[in-house]
């Protein structure tokens, strides 16, 4: 994966551990809720129904008290290699996360967030990129617990 417009935000990092546990960390809602977002931040999950268009509800809560309520629906489920799906609560964007199998103990994460224009892209962009960072950070540090 990577980005093929200007209406997308691609991020992505190689993690030392298996496709199989890197997998389980998003599909396993009591890891997810550990890791999703940026630094600082903890998640409430309401509904995880991880099959094509199962929702996915969330409260993403800040550390300065604020609270983002975050509503999708899963389009694509291919366990082990993809995730997508759509969100319905603002900002509104698809998201793909891909799980590509290096070897046996290293796995390629990719989010690429894809936009309907340019402009709602760019006013994302320069935040999510630092902060999918953070969130692969986040992620790495859930994995030593799996």
């Amino acid at each position: 994966m990577s980005a093929n417009s200007d209406c997308e935000i691609f991020s992505s990092r190689v993690l030392n551990y298996p496709v199989e546990k890197v997998y389980q960390a998003f599909a396993n809602p009591s890891h997810l809720k550990n890791w999703w977002g940026p630094e600082g931040f903890t998640n409430t999950i309401h509904e995880f129904d991880l099959k094509p268009d199962g929702k996915w509800i969330l409260t993403m809560h800040g550390p300065e008290n604020g609270n983002y309520e975050n509503s999708s629906v899963f389009k694509t489920v291919q366990p082990l290699q993809l995730i997508t799906w759509t969100r319905i609560s603002q900002p509104l964007f698809d998201m793909e996360v891909g799980f590509e199998k290096l070897n046996d103990t290293k796995t390629k994460i990719s989010f690429r967030m894809i936009f309907k224009t340019v402009s709602e892209c760019e006013k994302i962009k320069k935040f999510a990129v630092p902060k999918n960072e953070e969130n692969f950070d986040r992620l790495e540090n859930e994995l030593l617990k799996i």
